[in-house]
């Protein structure tokens, strides 16, 4: 089966989040069950440095407001081939592929993702690169997701379409004012098609347009369907029926491996569990920590925004504390989060390190040395941070929403005694009930052979690319059956 994957970015040359992560490992999946998969990509400065033997396979001439595009094709370990769009004009810039240095969406997304949308679809439709045609087109999230639009828009009717939505609340709207920019036909720009609330709206040509729709969890799935979770697109998704479905991303085992990770000071298993503990050693002195081997150490490894619920830890870090607990925290984000952590750790020094920005080494190295990981959010399409805690033996803290729901088996006294527990769930968006959980956690945490336990079991679970890259490959079938 050939397949063309559209996206925006890929590990580990661009990056800014779970995506990158499931494109990186996605095609390599599906390539070892046998498909012959290609990826496309817009030409950000990381691509072009990154994928070797570039080469032109057609001139586009000026579109989009660019002067200049050509589509480019070279090769990136484990994918028979990749596609680059590449246009300076739109993609020659430092930094955030979507974000300039003020923090703000760069003022021309609307024609940097409407090209790469443009160039995939008539890649699928076997225009311009005349060596090959994908059966399935997949494209992820809303910066892809106008190839499902451009190629309804012509008359192709012999390639499927899958759109994955990453996160439903990142629509790509812009202005109606700016429609002709898309150089799509006027209907287009209508309810039953792109135009959302006065705007038009990226995801939704994904939602509408694609053969079939899938998200990266079984509940979240579900739970995009409801007011609550659609972001306004409930009823666009529960339009779609069964053609919407979900399917748990996987973890790369060849960049999350304790046994092997060139990032951590100690490598372990959980068989042998005395480099987990060098780690946390190693962590504290790197952090500023207290060097107590015995005090919990909780670890957080995010975007600093209150979609995933930071500020619930806020307010429960000071509990959390008066247990004899540590604390350390990765990420960048919101200004103000970031101002309250900084004032945690200079109000308890020793106990609370703060690391602002990514560094995707010591994420690595925090997810071994934090004894648990804390992944609090209002909502979370799948969530990685708990898998790759599950698999370093770091146990999860989770909100019941999305993918954390279908990853973390919560600890209780049934789930213990038939050994399926991995780690804590708790349901209300809240401080309090953060609080509730957090207790529970150190109270285990104190009781050694009952964390020993959530140890084992958590790195026992197999969150491998190979059941998942089946079940696309299933998906696309159907798919392909119902063209």
């Amino acid at each position: 089966m050939k397949v063309l994957q559209v996206a925006a970015e890929v590990y580990p040359l661009v990056k800014t989040g779970g995506l990158a992560d499931v494109v990186g490992a996605l095609p390599q999946a599906l390539s070892a069950q046998g498909a012959e998969v290609r990826l496309l990509l817009p030409g950000l400065p990381a691509v072009l440095r990154g994928i070797e033997g570039l080469s032109e396979v057609v001139s586009l001439g000026p579109m989009f407001g660019a002067g200049r595009v050509r589509l480019l094709r070279g090769q990136l370990a484990g994918v028979q081939a990749v596609y680059v769009v590449d246009a300076p004009f739109l993609y020659e810039r430092p930094g955030n592929p979507y974000l300039g240095a003020d923090g703000l969406e760069w003022a021309d997304n609307l024609q940097r993702f409407a090209l790469l949308g443009w160039v995939a679809a008539h890649v699928a439709a076997g225009e311009l690169d005349p060596d090959w045609k994908p059966q399935v087109m997949h494209a992820h999230d809303w910066h892809a997701a106008m190839s499902c639009a451009y190629l309804a828009a012509r008359p192709v009717r012999d390639v499927a379409t899958v759109f994955t939505v990453h996160n439903l609340a990142f629509h790509g709207l812009f202005e109606p004012t700016d429609f002709f920019l898309l150089g799509l036909p006027g209907r287009f720009m209508a309810p039953s098609a792109l135009e959302f609330h006065g705007h038009f709206s990226f995801i939704k040509a994904g939602l509408k347009f694609a053969t079939r729709v899938t998200t990266v969890s079984p509940t979240y799935a579900r739970e995009i369907r409801t007011p609550e979770y659609g972001s306004g697109l409930d009823g666009v998704i529960r339009a779609r029926g069964n053609e919407v479905s979900g399917i748990l991303n996987g973890v790369d085992p060849q960049v999350w491996d304790p046994t092997a990770d060139p990032e951590l000071p100690a490598r372990y298993s959980a068989d042998e569990l005395a480099g987990k503990a060098q780690c946390k050693a190693r962590l504290q002195q790197a952090l500023g920590l207290l060097p107590e081997a015995d005090a919990p150490l909780f670890g957080v490894v995010s975007r600093l925004t209150s979609q995933k619920g930071l500020d619930l830890v806020l307010e429960a870090l000071p509990d959390l504390l008066a247990q004899g607990a540590q604390f350390a925290v990765q990420g960048t984000g919101d200004a103000a989060l970031e101002g309250a952590f900084r004032q945690a750790m200079a109000q308890h020094p020793g106990r609370v390190a703060v690391r602002l920005g990514y560094d995707e080494a010591f994420a690595h190295q925090l997810i071994a040395g934090a004894d648990a990981m804390l992944v609090p959010s209002r909502f979370e399409p799948c969530g990685l941070t708990q898998l790759y805690a599950l698999r370093y033996g770091t146990v999860p803290i989770v909100r019941r929403v999305g993918g954390l729901a279908d990853t973390v088996v919560d600890a209780n006294e049934d789930t213990l005694a038939r050994d399926v527990a991995t780690g804590f769930q708790f349901g209300p968006a809240t401080a309090d009930a953060l609080d509730r959980t957090l207790q529970r956690a150190v109270l285990a945490y104190r009781q050694s052979a009952q964390w020993q336990q959530l140890v084992r079991r958590g790195m026992a679970q197999n969150f491998s690319w190979e059941p998942v890259a089946q079940q696309y490959l299933a998906l696309y079938k159907e798919a392909i059956a119902a063209l």
